[in-house]
């Protein structure tokens, strides 16, 4: 009985952990598995208790960190950007006026809807401006202050 609800347990908090993306869970969740392996081998509630504490306290101040490491950001660790993120830094051609409530860009050759990055700033159609991060489906975007003549290799929108 002892190994059915430490696996119900561990399965639970591997769950729980898609919804936080913390890795905090998943690592108590390991502990929990741990557990339910002792006691599948016959060990008493206390051992159990123990791995539990013990691999949980292991995989959260030893593992955790070194996983955490491998999950910077494509501009962190000198990758290709992906999904949202290849756009954070792109020039983008303003459609409609954008305040710090509303807005409409094109960046490559897509239509976004957009925000001022300073509430501030009020961009009007036929500027270009620099996407500075994409919050849901808005990008925050800034003045463009360099054009896009001066910078060779850049794809131009």
């Amino acid at each position: 009985m002892d190994v059915v609800l430490w696996v119900v347990l561990g399965v639970v908090l591997a769950v729980a952990e898609m919804f936080t993306a913390t890795l905090f869970l998943l690592m108590i969740s390991v502990g929990a598995l741990a557990a339910g392996a002792a006691a599948a081998l016959g060990a008493p509630a206390i051992v159990q208790a123990i791995v539990f504490a013990a691999v949980s306290g292991l995989t959260v101040f030893a593992v955790r960190p070194i996983i955490q490491r491998h999950r910077l950001s494509a501009l962190e660790s000198n990758t290709e950007p992906i999904g949202l993120e290849a756009f954070e830094g792109s020039s983008a051609l303003v459609l409609e006026q954008v305040d710090a409530d509303q807005g409409v860009v094109k960046i490559d050759g897509e239509t976004w809807r957009a925000r001022a990055y300073d509430a501030h700033q009020v961009f009007a159609p036929g500027e270009r401006v620099r996407v500075i991060e994409v919050k849901g489906a808005t990008a925050m975007v800034w003045r463009d202050d360099v054009s896009d003549t001066d910078k060779p290799g850049e794809k131009v929108n």
